[in-house]
């Protein structure tokens, strides 16, 4: 059987298939001509992350996949439910990825914090002349310990972020839709570890009780962070999102930012994706990164590795 890894899949991955007898081809084939290559090919399965769509024209229209796969958490790029109809297994990697989207998170807090991603712009270009003038710009950064962090959505990354912030000395506030209370266990190097419960609470309490708010929810059909809800928040507070573009109306953040009601906000995801707004781009109390949560060595070698094991385990129970 062929499996098409149309986004890419770790070298790990790409062994361990082909080891239990797949073919695999990691060429990129571009959107509009998928249609034709998975038929001429007779693709079998299909690997995604987030380039690639999966819509109910190509399930229409290529009856010999029998899976379709996605490397990370959200499937807003499948139509999943359609698939599931037509008897397509629709797979993905809840797990793998979560750890390295809660460090992102947590270090575009640091940035944002003591304005690195902005001193980071301006040091190759001043430093040698107005050195002085820049360290008096950046010398009113914030600590995070005893800060409130809330968190929206509290599944697995959600809670990896509060790992890290209850190791920063940060005090957590969540909330989830689904989950009414949930115990993140912080591990130490030596085997120790504590314990602590968070019981969710009403977005609205975690937006006026918090001073950092990070979204960890599905993709939305509309924002659930707009000028209402911005008006919620501290004076002074930060948004971050790591999770969809689009739950965010980008421009009530930039007039937010622009007014004083927001101190800074992070962003990996974006409205519109691939090509960000420039007013986004080029606000200094923005700290950016291009969609890169998962994007880590390690992330992707477990991605692989997850893909390639429920992949082997759907195709040898049926064959």
């Amino acid at each position: 059987m062929k499996v098409l890894a149309n986004d890419g899949l770790s070298k790990s991955g790409v062994e361990t298939l082909e080891k239990n007898g797949f073919e695999v081809i990691t060429l990129t084939v571009a959107q509009e001509q998928l249609i034709n290559y998975i038929n001429e090919n007779n693709i079998s399965v299909i690997l995604v992350r987030s380039a690639t769509k999966v819509r109910k024209d190509i399930i229409d229209a290529c009856p010999s996949l029998k899976i379709i796969g996605r490397g990370g958490v959200g499937m807003d790029n499948i139509d999943v439910e359609y698939a599931r109809k037509q008897k397509i297994h629709v797979i993905n990697t809840p797990k793998a990825s979560s750890a390295s989207v809660a460090e992102l998170v947590i270090a575009h807090l640091f940035s944002g914090a003591r304005f690195l991603h902005n001193a980071n712009r301006n040091m190759p270009l001043e430093g040698d002349t107005k050195f002085k003038d820049l360290k008096k710009n950046y010398a009113s950064g914030m600590e995070l310990r005893g800060k409130t962090m809330g968190i929206i959505g509290f599944g697995r990354i959600g809670r990896e972020v509060a790992k890290i912030a209850l190791g920063c000395g940060m005090k957590v506030l969540a909330s989830d839709k689904y989950v009414g209370k949930a115990t993140v266990k912080v591990e130490f190097y030596n085997k120790q570890f504590i314990n602590v419960e968070i019981e969710t609470e009403p977005v609205e309490d975690i937006l006026k009780d918090s001073d950092f708010v990070s979204l960890h929810v599905p993709a939305q059909n509309d924002y659930i962070i707009g000028k209402k809800e911005i008006g919620l928040m501290k004076d002074g507070a930060v948004i971050i999102n790591a999770a969809r573009g689009g739950l965010i109306d980008e421009q009530a953040l930039l007039d937010a930012l622009d007014d004083g009601k927001l101190s800074f906000a992070a962003l990996d995801t974006f409205e519109n994706e691939p090509t960000p707004s420039l007013k986004v781009l080029m606000n200094g109390k923005l700290s950016l990164s291009p969609h890169i949560g998962a994007a880590t060595l390690e992330a992707q070698e477990r991605i692989g590795l997850e893909l390639a094991s429920q992949i082997n385990s759907i195709l040898k129970t049926e064959s």
